[in-house]
């Protein structure tokens, strides 16, 4: 969300803040008003020779309630200040009750907008990015922009009014001694200034470096079953403490360099002050100016108001200096381009009627200018099963990932009923079909809600599902049955008992094509068995595409399409390819 953005949509209430703002300036500035009347009553019991402000304020005051003794004058005068104080403060918590609600909404919008693109991005992205990375973009940067980006709009908004303020006020009382106060404060926002350049700079690092260490984290409880295995514990640690150390080192740094800002400004302030004191008492000393010792000490009350904003503004420009850097991630992060888009005139489409055609298709990662695919042709007809196999690296996961839309490829076409399919629009084109992978995503939620994800159904409708997927009788022998929670992704069930799971969700969606990624390779015989049923009845509702690991559960495919370091080298039935002696029948020798 850019500044002009922000600005725009919340307008409105920051004038009212703004004006709320003013309002409390103003109060602030009468209430140090009450001072040199209250001065001339406790020292001299008269109001006379007043300033002409003062004495304005006291006419009209006298005007409604009388000050005809020196007591009742105290106590009007000591009533008037007390009130104009609460008028002040309810004017402030006025100002902030309204920003309350531009920092609430503000982030709302944002975090919503970070999940939004998280849930969007391109598959390719995480070849290059870790997930540490984006989570620290969608959180900690969301945090640091609520902290310091939006506190210093609102101080923005507050204490460059009250410096103006406070300054004609002052001008007012005596310009020669304010003369001396405004030389001193150009020195104050330089020297801060540099400060703030520094902080932008490491804070840039800073939130770099977090989402490293973040990324291995969060690699470390994915791996910790590995971990284990392998005894890496102390290996791990060590590239935990390295990573920590070098965050630890450069947060250090922000932070000392961050809390410099305010003591810096504060010492600035009051030596300022001091100079004034120096300056004014001379003044009132020689009689040489119009300065009385009473408006003097109005004055320097008012006068030791400035520090707090100029102190202000200073930590604001260094707080907006290091949020401006978690800003920009935030704006890098949300500018990302979605390789896959809707056309302007993108059609909508609800059925697989006839065919989806590979013509001349090639592939090749953003990256990279290898292809990984090249010149494929081949023809999937609805209502068959037709099985992708090859080694490892022979691009038939890609090729899914094509028939899906996940990446548009960059040479031939796909077309679905003689229609290229980026002629579609990209969530319609999705929701014909229902995926079953290897790496199953299980969600830490209940059975039911796992079954149900991205559809509505009733538990009727679940539990059909669940007996499709050869599910049902294990989900009942549970204690809380479709509630049963399954863990953080689905550890509490076994590899097979996820994956039919996965294919329980399949079967509720009912799409017209479903797409096995070497669903079974992580299986044991009993569990493949399982899912193979569930896939056979399966397939005779829709079309199957099936990314083999284990060449015997294709067998049965009505084609099977051998593919060779991205190209299509043999297609045909299982007899048929044997017969041919080639690719296929040495993949099956060698299993």
């Amino acid at each position: 969300m850019s500044k002009t953005s922000f600005f725009k949509r919340y307008s409105g209430r920051l004038a009212v803040v703004f004006l709320l703002n003013v309002v409390y300036v103003l109060l602030t500035v009468f209430v140090f008003v009450m001072i040199e009347p209250f001065v001339k009553l406790l020292f001299r019991g008269t109001l006379e020779g007043l300033s002409p402000v003062s004495a304005f304020v006291m006419e009209k005051v006298g005007a409604v309630v009388p000050l005809d003794s020196l007591s009742r004058s105290m106590v009007v005068v000591i009533v008037c200040a007390a009130l104009l104080f609460f008028l002040r403060n309810l004017a402030a918590y006025g100002s902030q009750w309204v920003m309350a609600h531009v920092r609430s909404d503000f982030l709302y919008r944002l975090r919503n907008r970070l999940y939004d693109k998280m849930i969007s991005l391109p598959l390719g992205y995480f070849t290059k990015q870790s997930r540490g990375d984006a989570v620290t973009r969608a959180v900690n940067d969301t945090q640091e922009v609520e902290y310091t980006v939006l506190t210093s709009i609102q101080k923005f908004l507050t204490d460059p009014v009250a410096l103006l303020c406070y300054l004609s006020f002052l001008f007012y009382i005596d310009y020669q001694l304010s003369l001396w106060a405004v030389l001193l404060m150009p020195a104050a926002f330089l020297i801060i200034g540099f400060l703030s350049h520094l902080l932008k700079r490491s804070s840039k690092t800073y939130r770099e470096r977090l989402g490293v260490l973040l990324s291995h984290v969060e690699e470390t409880l994915s791996g910790l079953r590995v971990i284990y295995g392998f005894n890496a514990q102390e290996r791990a640690y060590q590239m935990f403490s390295r990573l920590n150390k070098e965050f630890h080192v450069n947060q250090k740094k922000v932070y000392r360099q961050s809390y410099l800002a305010n003591p810096l400004s504060e010492f600035l302030g009051v030596a300022s002050v001091m100079v004034v004191l120096v300056i004014g008492g001379t003044l009132v000393l020689s009689e040489r100016s119009s300065l009385t010792a009473e408006l003097f000490i109005t004055y320097i009350a008012l006068f030791t108001q400035i520090i707090t904003p100029v102190s202000n503004l200073s930590s604001a420009v260094a707080d907006y200096r290091r949020g401006e850097a978690a800003l920009d991630r935030i704006q890098e992060f949300l500018a990302i381009a979605d390789t896959v888009e809707d056309k302007a005139d993108a059609q909508p489409v609800n059925r697989f009627e006839n065919e989806i055609r590979f013509e001349d298709v090639s592939f090749s990662y953003a990256d990279t200018d290898t292809d990984v695919l090249r010149h494929i042709t081949l023809t999937i007809p609805k209502g068959k099963t037709v099985a992708f196999v090859g080694q490892s690296g022979a691009g038939k996961t890609t090729l899914a990932d094509l028939l899906m839309r996940f990446y548009d490829v960059t040479g031939g076409q796909i077309l679905m009923d003689g229609v290229p399919v980026n002629e579609y629009k990209v969530t319609d084109y999705r929701r014909l079909f229902a995926l079953v992978s290897q790496d199953v995503m299980l969600f830490h939620d209940t059975i039911f809600h796992n079954i149900t994800l991205g559809c509505e159904a009733t538990m009727a409708e679940v539990e059909a599902a669940a007996k499709a997927a050869n599910i049902y009788d294990f989900v009942m022998s549970l204690p809380d049955g479709f509630n049963h929670v399954v863990g953080d992704r689905g550890v509490a069930l076994s590899g097979g008992q996820r994956q039919r799971v996965s294919i329980a969700r399949a079967v509720l969606r009912k799409a017209p094509i479903l797409v096995l990624d070497e669903a079974t390779s992580a299986m044991d015989t009993e569990s493949e068995r399982l899912l193979q049923e569930a896939v056979e009845a399966l397939s005779k509702q829709c079309t199957v595409v099936v990314i083999a690991h284990r060449l015997s559960t294709i067998r049965h495919a009505d084609c099977i399409c051998v593919l060779d370091s991205g190209r299509l080298v043999e297609m045909g039935t299982h007899e048929e390819l044997m017969k041919n002696n080639g690719t296929y029948h040495q993949l099956v020798v060698s299993s």
